[in-house]
């Protein structure tokens, strides 16, 4: 026994000195922290927690009421974009389709793409045209979901980033309205006629194309005219009454084509084959770079057709928290997939557990395309020095600034971090270069 005592002793000191060198780099953290978080005003009359975890050892370098919970605004989209990197394939689900002798069938499944002035190509469309034959569109009366998420707010119905939830949206759910050739113009162009405005409304109001423009609240009533906010070229959300809209304007569309469509409504899908439209990550990437909110709900909504048979929000976070998501630190609270509401709770250990399981799981530079680098994005003006070395996620509401996602140290080491600061007094700018000075500070000591 004797002669192994040095193999013990060099083995014990070893893990001696890992030990002390763990507790060395989080006490060097909580300092860099104390300095650059908790000591500035913008974060003593704040609500804010912050973790950082090293993903090699899966220790924590920092956890300053990591358990606590946060409304998250936009880092929402993280858990939206892993369920949605874990299940929807490598091309986007665009519809099941059954064609008979004089008819094409098409069930929608939520892909948001279709007519989206985003994606050039449209290979659902170009099926529609190329059957040269009557569509019926194939609504399920098993989908479960509203227009709004719950705790949306509905005083910013007019504004492009509140476009309506669908099962089969059509140009993204916007109208975009351009003043182009010395005319107005409107993409879909039926909105420029009654019912949709008061009387047909093409030329163009006054010099210089500019014009203003408002959408009633509770229909599809727009109202141009001059003064106010103007505009040579914007985008309003459209209510979509349940589909009955997107149907009008598809039906209009085809009519202009030579081609007719009908709607049906039925609890069984049909018996088709499932065409497949964009690829996964071009639906994704904006999702992420732009913070896109209409992607990020139609994303939970095509899982949900996936994983369900039918679309529900709030049933498919139920199940995912109790599959995908089981095992996280504390269970959120999570109610949509974009973080327009307010009703979302996460804490920064669940958000730093999400990151470690997507960078177990999916290829990093396929992360690294979908996550927004350094001076990219909605981190534009940010990490600008640093680009490559941070993929992050930003979150803002009125009083919310977070920002969740991946940093590598000078030394070679990746982190997954998360920082949440709620009910601040300060400007999001303020809060967001102090988090920048954070995460920096550690790039560099490290």
């Amino acid at each position: 026994m004797q002669l192994h005592q040095p193999w013990f002793r060099q083995q014990w000191q070893w893990l001696w000195l890992l030990l002390l060198a763990s507790c060395s780099t989080q006490q060097q953290v909580q300092k860099i922290a104390q300095r650059q978080l908790a000591a500035t005003e913008a974060f003593t009359s704040s609500h804010w927690g912050v973790s950082v975890l090293d993903l090699t050892s899966n220790t924590y370098w920092y956890d300053q009421n990591g358990h606590r919970y946060f409304v998250p605004a936009s880092n929402t989209k993280i858990p939206t974009c892993y369920v949605a990197m874990k299940h929807l394939g490598e091309r986007l689900p665009a519809a099941l389709l059954r064609e008979t002798a004089d008819t094409l069938y098409v069930q929608p499944q939520g892909d948001p793409s279709f007519l989206h002035p985003d994606f050039l190509k449209q290979p659902l469309w170009q099926r529609m045209l190329s059957a040269k034959k009557h569509i019926v569109l194939h609504f399920s009366s098993r989908d479960r979901f509203e227009a709004y998420g719950s705790g949306w707010s509905w005083d910013d119905y007019q504004e492009p980033y509140l476009a309506e939830r669908s099962a089969f949206p059509l140009y993204g759910n916007l109208v975009q309205f351009e003043a182009r050739d010395q005319r107005l113009k409107a993409t879909p162009s039926l909105v420029l006629q009654p019912p949709f405005t008061r009387e047909p409304m093409v030329q163009l109001l006054g010099t210089g194309g500019n014009f203003s423009i408002s959408r009633s609240k509770d229909e599809n009533l727009f109202s141009i005219s001059r003064g106010g906010r103007s505009f040579s070229k914007t985008a309003l959300p459209y209510k979509t009454n349940r589909g009955i809209t997107n149907f009008i304007f598809l039906q209009d569309t085809l009519q202009r084509m030579g081609l007719s469509a009908s709607v049906r409504l039925d609890t069984d899908p049909i018996p088709g084959e499932l065409f497949f439209s964009q690829p996964t990550d071009s639906l994704l990437i904006p999702l992420m770079h732009r913070s896109d909110n209409f992607f990020a709900e139609q994303s939970l909504l095509m899982v949900s057709q996936r994983l369900l048979g039918y679309m529900s929000d709030r049933k498919l976070i139920d199940a995912l928290l109790a599959s995908d998501l089981k095992g996280l630190p504390q269970p959120p609270r999570w109610v949509d997939g974009s973080g327009l509401s307010r009703y979302n709770l996460f804490t920064p250990q669940d958000m730093v557990t999400i990151l470690a399981r997507m960078r177990q799981e999916f290829n990093w530079s396929r992360l690294q395309a979908i996550f927004p680098h350094g001076n990219e994005g909605t981190l534009s003006g940010y990490y600008m020095a640093d680009s490559a070395a941070i993929y992050a996620k930003t979150g803002t509401l009125s009083g919310v600034v977070a920002l969740s996602g991946f940093l590598q140290t000078r030394k070679g080491k990746w982190l997954a971090f998360s920082v949440m600061v709620n009910n601040h007094q300060s400007s999001a700018t303020t809060i967001r270069r102090q988090i920048e000075k954070f995460l920096l500070a550690i790039r560099s000591r490290f």
